[in-house]
């Protein structure tokens, strides 16, 4: 077999057909790659100019790269999910962080293992259990885990690996450096690169890919940590960007929160508000944001080297994704858990080199709608339980055979209540926690309009044609009274249709 090489991945043009019921040995391998909490707007290819991130930019230039892919909720558990079942928050019931998935319908790498499947994961699973031994009973034959936070430190396989290698293992992986010296990154990591997260994660993607190019297919799921707070980034990267001015958000006052809807007031006061944090410092945390994805984009590079020399890159359908943004400020909220646009608008790259045709995707699109696309693209049938919406046909060139979303839809409670009161935050159902219902909230956007509608709190309104920023909340105008009852009333159709396969008896039971 001739050598392929990064180059020909990447410059990989032309579409093929999708085949359906394509024989195993046909079928493509799959390698998924998750950023944890990656901002539509932090990559070159989407024209920012500041960030640095050439390898992730010369795949999308052979990509499929979709300019308005949302998730189905902006924080973790509930989005993973939705990519991995296809299915809506309210469908799949995993509704907040570290919560199991109980229901019974299989889950992406279940069903990619009894389909023959190899399967594997490398680093973030945010299950619950968040044990190996929990992930393989998941449908993930080899597991290797890395979640990112303290709690979950004992079961994490890169801790007991740093333990092993990295001669100051007992320094904690996320600290940062005391005293830096005037005009140097505040966040810079005491740990060298090559003990981080990130650097771990990359390492053993690419081992196990030399471990699945001897079984074909395979199914690879590696998922990275960062660029999620906290900011902690290692030397050079924590450098790379000092003195480059990265413009920040505007700034927002309490008069400015306390005009948002309780449930959003409550997500940005909650804890420690950050909303009036100093701009050196905000400066910095971005320079730091920048820093990671840069990292990340340099472990992306390795991870495509490893697929070419394994000689699986022109048969190998990868998806680059993530399960939510990050506000950065934006609104005076860090993090996610809103439906401001940085939380919920993500990149979604999609490439397999002759049978998806390259260039920017303009149709809006779910990430319930990875499942469906993957399993048509392996020639494998869609399970009746899965609600997305196969994009196969649109991004193997053929729209003529693809009906585009007019609009797309998130979801989540907000803001998400742990009732076990070790921050104050004791429930009563029907009154919520102090007084502030926590409703399950939901969005609904087009082209155009996007409405967020809490119960019992009202909404918001925004134009994103006139007003892309979302400062100017509409819901109340009464202008705009049809275009909101209009909004409601396409929420109201989704929730009845959504699980409409899952109410249909297939036979008789007597």
């Amino acid at each position: 077999m001739p050598e392929v090489t990064r180059r020909t991945f990447l410059q990989a043009t032309g579409t093929a057909p999708v085949v359906a019921g394509a024989a195993p040995s046909s079928r493509p391998n799959i390698l998924i790659v998750m950023f944890d909490q990656w901002r539509f707007d932090c990559l070159g290819a989407h024209g920012n100019a500041q960030v640095k991130t050439p390898n992730l930019d010369r795949f999308s230039a052979r990509a499929a790269n979709f300019k308005n892919a949302f998730v189905q909720a902006p924080v973790c558990v509930p989005s993973r999910t939705s990519y991995l079942t296809g299915r809506y928050p309210h469908s799949h019931k995993n509704r907040v962080n570290y919560t199991p998935y109980t229901q019974p319908e299989p889950e992406m790498q279940m069903l990619l293992q009894r389909s023959g499947y190899s399967t594997g994961s490398v680093g973030k699973l945010h299950f619950h259990p968040p044990t190996a031994e929990h992930a393989r009973q998941t449908g993930f034959g080899k597991v290797l885990l890395d979640d990112g936070i303290d709690r979950t430190d004992p079961y994490s396989d890169y801790v007991q690996w740093r333990k092993r290698h990295d001669p100051n293992a007992s320094v904690p992986y996320h600290q940062t450096v005391r005293n830096p010296a005037p005009g140097k990154n505040p966040f810079s990591a005491v740990i060298g690169k090559e003990y981080t997260p990130t650097a771990w994660t990359g390492m053993e993607t690419r081992r196990m890919l030399r471990e699945a190019a001897a079984a074909d297919p395979f199914f690879l799921f590696s998922s990275f940590f960062k660029p999620h707070s906290p900011y902690t980034v290692p030397e050079p990267y924590a450098s790379r960007y000092d003195g480059v001015e990265i413009p920040l958000p505007r700034r927002v006052d309490l008069d400015y929160i306390h005009r948002l809807p309780p449930p959003v007031q409550r997500m940005i006061l909650r804890n420690t508000p950050q909303y009036n944090i100093g701009r050196d410092r905000l400066q910095w945390m971005y320079r730091s944001y920048y820093a990671a994805v840069t990292m990340l984009d340099d472990e992306f590079g390795a991870i495509l080297d490893e697929l070419e020399r394994s000689g699986k890159a022109d048969n190998t359908l990868v998806f680059v994704v993530t399960d939510h943004g990050d506000q950065m400020l934006e609104h005076g909220l860090f993090g996610k858990n809103v439906f401001f646009e940085a939380s919920v608008h993500v990149p979604m790259m999609v490439c397999w080199p002759g049978h998806t045709r390259p260039g920017s995707y303009s149709e809006m699109v779910e990430s319930v709608d990875v499942l469906p696309t993957i399993l048509e693209m392996c020639g494998l049938a869609t399970p009746e339980c899965v609600q997305g919406r196969s994009f196969a046909q649109l991004i193997a060139g053929d729209r003529s055979r693809y009906s585009p979303r007019e609009m797309v839809f998130a979801e989540n409670v907000m803001p998400e209540v742990i009732t076990n009161g070790d921050r104050g935050t004791f429930f009563v159902p029907g009154k919520g926690v102090d007084g502030i219902r926590h409703p399950d909230a939901k969005m609904v956007r087009t082209a155009r309009w996007k409405l967020n509608y809490y119960p019992g709190h009202g909404g918001e309104l925004y134009d994103l044609e006139s007003d892309p920023g979302e400062w100017r909340n509409l819901y109340h105008d009464a202008e705009h009274g049809r275009m909101v009852n209009d909004l409601k009333g396409r929420i109201l159709d989704w929730m009845i249709t959504a699980d409409e396969n899952d109410q249909i008896a297939r036979r008789w039971l007597i």
